[in-house]
């Protein structure tokens, strides 16, 4: 390789990672791995824009991410409200000029043996997990129709391919359904340049799963299961999410990685 190639290359992968002048909409952005990923994000020179129930903790953080000199904005919705996602989504395009990355980590659990589940329990996963994640891509996708470009990434779960012996039913059956979405979403808008992509991680270390993490026979039992023999921690969902929202990933949409230290490669 010539010297003129090499430093081609040399661009071409240092520069394939950068996000500048792109706007980031970071639905479920504060708190655990949506606080990790706004700051990823921002410092590879995104404008993040961070949603969430909490209008004060969403511009507590954007405070945060601007007073250490990068650009945000705190912005509040309800997952399960169409209009405000759509108006948190325009809120965005008309503070920022364009939608260009959108990272849904919204999600919530309720353990329950299958046979007391309710049907009211049923619908507050999957209306959260599973209707609310096609509702912001669609809000997205709307947008990033017109822009003829946009990446999209939902945070998935372990759980999407593995059952686990506590009541996850709803839990397991919603996130599974993220996946074939994001499939079919990124099959359907392809044609638009819109990439759709899923993380699915193992347990992260965060508040959400504290009282998990700190059983220490289930602990034990999940770390034995992994073959990197530790649980995951925010930051390790941070390089695979700034490396599917950047241009070094504009070949890979429909895609469902999964950081699990390992697990679905073992028995």
């Amino acid at each position: 390789m010539t010297s003129t190639q090499e430093s081609i290359y040399s661009g071409l992968i240092s520069d394939s990672f950068k996000l500048d002048g792109q706007v980031a909409l970071v639905a479920g952005g504060y708190g655990g791995i949506g606080e990790a990923l706004c700051l990823g994000l921002a410092q590879q020179g995104a404008t993040v824009a961070i949603a969430g129930r909490s209008a004060e903790k969403s511009a507590a953080l954007a405070g945060q991410l601007e007073a250490s000199g990068f650009t945000a904005m705190g912005l509040s919705f309800d997952i399960k409200q169409p209009d405000q996602i759509s108006s948190m989504v325009k809120q965005t395009v008309g503070e920022s000029g364009r939608l260009d990355i959108l990272v849904n980590c919204v999600g919530t659990h309720i353990e329950k043996p299958a046979e007391a589940l309710t049907a009211d329990d049923w619908d507050e996963v999957h209306d959260t997990n599973l209707r609310g994640a096609f509702l912001l891509s669609q809000a997205a996708g709307r947008q990033m129709i017109k822009q003829e470009r946009g990446k999209q990434i939902h945070i998935s779960s372990v759980r999407s391919l593995l059952g686990i012996r506590r009541g996850f039913a709803a839990y397991t059956s919603s996130k599974a359904g993220m996946n074939l979405l994001v499939k079919q979403l990124a099959t359907e808008w392809a044609q638009y340049g819109i990439n759709v992509n899923g993380i699915a991680p193992t347990f992260i270390r965060t508040e959400l799963v504290r009282h998990y993490l700190e059983d220490e026979d289930f602990y034990n039992a999940l770390v034995s299961r992994i073959p990197l023999t530790r649980v995951g921690e925010p930051f390790d969902i941070v390089g695979a999410t700034v490396f599917l929202a950047s241009p070094a990933a504009d070949f890979i949409t429909g895609q469902i990685l999964f950081i699990d230290g390992g697990v679905t490669a073992t028995q």
